[in-house]
Formats: structure tokens, C-alpha cells, sequence
């Protein structure tokens, strides 16, 4: 049997902007999954919160991650039969909030995201950016403490991936909300509090951000190459 993780230990704190990093197959979407209770830990567990999600039952644990996580994708996954607005208030309509909160909710999110004026477009007319921005929404509408993002800017342009990063930042620094990003891509993890490095499913390193987003991203170079891994692992894009 193969151990995707071993005898990791992770700790976000309330509040902090996380990224994973780590070559293909180092664990890193396992990770996510875990902390999600998508995957079970056969060993060890998970505490999220002072609650241990494998323990609730099918109902409370479907209850809990819509209520406590929120999920940013590469793959966006929004339902091409709906709007923008209804992509983003399905995670209400399935706890059976009112037309007014839902409406509410959308209007305050759609402004902070700049997408209030493409609400009543469908998936497949949207631009890459605008369609992870609907998918940020989807993730925040229900106020989740804790965003699980894998891979969020991978299918995106640079401008559109920026716009999302500092969105993304935004949010974690004005709702505190704690931000469990993975990625390849050392910009993005630029944007984050603290990069923790993982290898072979086990503890590499971690480094914490600069005063300079600059330095900062120097450092991930540098812990990057010590890494190791395939060169196409990681992007090789230098920080504008």
C-alpha cells in the first residue's frame, strides 16, 4: 500500500494565508482532501475547529462542510444550466435560506467581486477570470471559515490570475477567513502568510512571508530548487 501522506502534521491558524508546494504526487491534493473528510485518514486525524469531521455522521458532515468550507478549484465546475446568480446561491438553497438573505448575500458579494453586472450570464459566456471570480463567490456565500483552493489560478491568464490572488488576499485579511491554497506556481504563493513545503507525502521545509513580496518570492525560488522535482513542476515565470 502506498502512504500518500506520513506522519505530516499541519496546523493553519484562524485567519492565515496558506500555501502548499510541492512536486507532482508529494501528497499536497491529499492534504486538501483530508482536511475536506473527502478522504479518511488511516491513521492520525483531523481537527478542524475543535470538531473531528470523520467522527459526525453522513447528514452533520454534509451540514458542517457546507457551513465551515468553502472550495476554489482549478477546474471550475460552475453548472452551465445556471446563472451566475444562481451558481452562486446554490449553497444556500440547499440549507433553505430565504429569497431576501440569498439576494442580499449575492448583491453585497457580486459588488466586492466586481461581477453584479454579469449575474444573469451563463457559464459558457464568461471569461476565465469572471468564471472563478463566480466560483469565489459560490465558495464565500455561505461565510465559510476555511477556503480550500487547489490549484485556483492554473487555468487562468496572468492579469486574470492576479486579479484572483489579491482577491483571494483580500478576503482572508478583511473576514479573516483562513485560506488553504495549493499550487505549483511561486507568484501565488508570494501572496500568502507562510508556504509550507511538502515531499514524498512528508514535512520539507516552510518559510514565512517578507516585509517585501519580492524577497519573499526569491526565498520560495530558493526552497523550490532545493526541492527538486521535474522542472515542469513549477512555473518559472519571475515576479513582475
Amino acid at each position: 500500500m502506498h502512504r500518500a501522506l506520513n506522519q505530516l502534521t499541519f496546523e493553519a491558524l484562524e485567519g492565515e494565508f496558506v500555501a502548499v508546494m510541492g512536486p507532482s504526487g508529494s501528497g499536497k491534493t491529499t492534504l486538501l482532501n483530508l482536511i475536506s473528510s473527502i478522504d479518511i485518514p488511516t491513521y492520525g486525524r483531523v481537527l478542524i475547529d475543535n470538531v473531528e469531521p470523520e467522527k459526525l455522521s453522513e447528514n452533520n458532515l454534509a451540514l458542517f462542510r457546507r457551513s465551515s468550507l468553502g472550495f476554489v478549484f482549478q477546474e471550475i465546475n460552475l453548472l452551465n444550466m445556471l446563472t451566475v446568480e444562481e451558481n452562486i446561491v446554490l449553497p444556500l438553497t440547499l440549507d433553505g435560506y430565504s429569497i431576501e438573505e440569498m439576494e442580499q448575500r449575492v448583491s453585497l458579494l457580486s459588488n466586492r467581486l466586481g461581477i453584479s453586472k454579469i449575474l444573469d450570464k451563463r457559464p459558457d459566456e464568461l471569461s476565465g477570470g469572471q468564471a472563478q471570480r463566480t466560483a469565489i463567490g459560490r465558495a464565500l456565500v455561505h461565510k465559510p471559515k476555511i477556503i480550500l483552493a487547489d490549484e485556483p489560478t492554473g487555468n487562468l491568464d496572468s492579469a486574470s490570475a492576479k486579479d484572483v490572488l489579491e482577491l483571494l488576499s483580500e478576503v482572508n485579511k478583511t473576514d479573516r477567513t483562513t485560506i488553504i491554497m495549493v499550487t505549483h506556481d511561486p507568484i501565488a504563493a508570494s501572496y500568502c502568510d507562510r508556504v509550507v513545503f511538502i515531499k514524498d507525502g512528508e514535512f520539507f521545509n516552510e518559510i514565512y512571508k517578507d516585509e517585501r513580496r519580492q524577497t519573499f518570492f526569491q526565498r520560495i525560488l530558493n526552497v523550490l530548487s532545493l526541492l527538486g522535482g521535474h522542472s515542469n513542476d513549477f512555473s518559472s515565470v519571475r515576479l513582475p
